[in-house]
């Protein structure tokens, strides 16, 4: 234990360490924003109702831990490592749960194996992980094991309860699930309490109220899973592709979210625009595109922009602009 030390009438006294002993590193090796996305944070409402650390809509009842998506079935298949957030020992694991979202099979097909394939990490002075979800096969450590920070204990999978490729990582302090983005906040606070991540981290894991986790362009109609199995990226438009399309797929919008996308041809003007109607209601993840048929000749060689944006109570909340030079 770390011990502190208190000067009183000349005399030093050892004291305890705080409670907040641990300094956590991300737990999957990706880059926030980029390779990968916070999907949910920690239900801080212990009523019927939810909501994360900054009183927003990233989360769902009861959720205890924070959900770490990859964008596409296609990087989870390449492979994303988890890795241990803090030195610690391997206290448990799970293995041989198959890889399968349970949208069309119901929650009742995982019962008693919720988590999926992962480990339970002891990470000391009470501090203990459960990483969740991982791929089959992938377990890299064993109960007795000890770990340090950075070391890997398996691979991002679809096992247990869970509909999209992701990490859950659960962090409890003697027994209990604490939130790592506000530790020692009272719960239904908005923001407070301190963070548990490493320096480092600090900037890339600022609350984002919503994120772009896919966007591209396409040479034909797009659906959500061509998305999501990575497919939508694979075929690139030309100048002689039956159509441009530019598409989206955005996490975590609130309701009254008011969405646009824009196509643009080289010259800056523009060629098509989807503005949606306002959302009736909170969505986890949403797709929107715009596009337009190839022309007589074919689409003219250039750079081609589009530009999605979200408005959320009159002002702006998302922006994201993306491009493609088309060639024959």
């Amino acid at each position: 234990m770390r011990l502190g030390f208190l000067s009183l009438f000349g005399l030093t006294f050892a004291l305890p360490a705080a409670a907040q002993d641990i300094t956590l590193r991300l737990p999957v090796a990706c880059e926030i924003g980029r390779s990968c996305f916070i999907q949910h944070y920690v239900d801080r409402d212990p009523s019927p109702a939810a909501s994360d650390y900054q009183c927003g809509t990233l989360t769902y009842e009861a959720h205890d831990g924070t959900d770490i998506r990859i964008p596409t079935m296609a990087a989870q298949k390449a492979g994303v490592d988890v890795i241990a957030a803090a030195d610690g020992k391997v206290l448990r694991i799970r293995d041989g749960v198959e890889d399968a979202s349970i949208t069309g099979r119901g929650r009742e097909s995982v019962a008693n194996t919720e988590c999926g394939n992962g480990a339970v990490v002891d990470h000391g002075n009470g501090w203990e992980a459960q990483y969740c979800h991982l791929a089959k096969g992938s377990l890299a450590v064993k109960p007795g094991d000890g770990v340090k920070t950075g070391d890997r204990i398996g691979k991002i999978g679809l096992s247990g309860m869970t509909e999209f490729p992701h990490l859950h990582f659960t962090l409890r302090k003697d027994g209990k699930p604490v939130d790592p983005f506000a530790y020692g906040a009272p719960e239904t606070s908005c923001g407070g309490g301190s963070s548990l991540w490493e320096a480092s981290l600090q900037r890339t894991l600022a609350y984002q109220g919503g994120s772009v986790l896919n966007k591209g362009f396409a040479p034909g109609p797009v659906t959500m899973d061509s998305i999501e199995s990575g497919a939508a990226e694979q075929e690139m438009p030309t100048t002689k592709s039956p159509a441009l399309v530019a598409y989206v797929r955005a996490i975590g919008l609130k309701g009254g979210d008011v969405q646009t996308l824009t196509l643009f041809d080289p010259d800056g003007k523009p060629l098509a625009q989807n503005k949606a109607p306002p959302l009736d209601r909170a969505k986890a993840q949403w797709m929107a595109f715009a596009g337009v048929r190839q022309p007589a000749g074919g689409f003219r060689p250039g750079l081609y922009r589009a530009i999605y944006q979200v408005e959320r109570d009159g002002k702006p909340a998302i922006e994201q602009a993306f491009g493609i030079s088309l060639r024959p």
